[in-house]
């Protein structure tokens, strides 16, 4: 038995197949957990599966998955069960960012109705959507489990050009607490984890960090070396293998009276 006692447990990461989730399932299946690796590429995540099984063994899977569309959850749900007969931790990770200004005088990289919507529906109401297909399972099998909502520090500082993803996110740690106030009596506990500055990921491409900087008024390399000069105590960015380990702490027993908050993973970072 390890230290963490997960193995045989199942879990469904969404947006499993690459960055903060691919890093999670690799986290969670070295610890023997079955996971579902549910992600809208399902080519990406039938490899990140295919992987998990040769590098860790147990079972893995992998489903098409939007979380924005009702159906297509109830959908990864049943095969879940189908294929593990329960479902014991759920990961709420898949999210999108999509720099905008609220005004662009240039007209150039200004919000609009479609892409807050985007961001407001992947971001947000997959969350809920997830959440509640899990939660109804968890609670009809009396045994309970974990629910790990992916936020982020912008939700309580806000970000400039981020503005409408710092408002999903804030909205995850309200949705968060009040779901631990709904789901404790159930056994179900519902934590947050809020990642920092993390290591560079196929996610951080040119055409973002050049959106990001346009919307700050600088060029991507005066961006970059902001990036560099943001305090942090600890001196570096957070491992994609940090916020994992602090998933797998979170869904075991170890974290079994930490409920109802929001973990920060962040290195001690700062404004300042």
């Amino acid at each position: 038995m390890s230290w963490l006692n997960l193995e045989g447990k199942t879990a469904i990461v969404t947006g499993g197949a690459c960055g903060i989730g691919r890093a999670v399932c690799e986290g969670l299946a070295e610890v023997g957990v079955n996971t579902i690796v549910a992600d809208i590429d399902l080519e990406s995540a039938s490899k990140t599966a295919a992987n998990l099984e040769k590098k860790f063994g147990g079972n893995h899977i992998a489903t098409a998955t939007n979380v924005t569309d009702k159906a297509n959850i109830d959908a990864m749900v049943r095969e879940a069960l189908d294929a593990f007969d329960k479902i014991d931790i759920l990961v709420n990770n898949a999210g999108i960012l999509i720099p905008r200004l609220l005004v662009d005088p240039a007209g150039e990289e200004e919000l609009t109705e479609q892409i807050l919507d985007k961001m407001t529906d992947i971001n947000q109401k997959g969350y809920f959507l997830c959440a509640q297909a899990v939660a109804r399972v968890m609670i009809q099998s009396g045994k309970g489990g974990v629910i790990i909502n992916m936020t982020s520090e912008s939700g309580l500082e806000g970000s400039e050009g981020q503005s409408v993803y710092a408002a999903t996110k804030a909205a995850i740690y309200s949705m968060t607490r009040s779901w631990a106030k709904e789901l404790g009596k159930h056994n179900i506990r519902v934590v947050g984890i809020a990642p920092g500055i993390v290591e560079a990921t196929a996610l951080r491409s040119e055409e973002y960090e050049r959106a990001v900087a346009y919307t700050r008024g600088i060029t991507v390399e005066q961006f970059r070396e902001k990036y560099k000069n943001i305090s942090i105590p600890l001196g570096r960015s957070c491992k994609l293998s940090e916020i994992a380990d602090t998933v797998c702490f979170m869904a075991s027993q170890r974290g079994s009276y930490i409920h109802g908050t929001v973990i920060n993973v962040s290195g001690g970072k700062s404004r300042a």
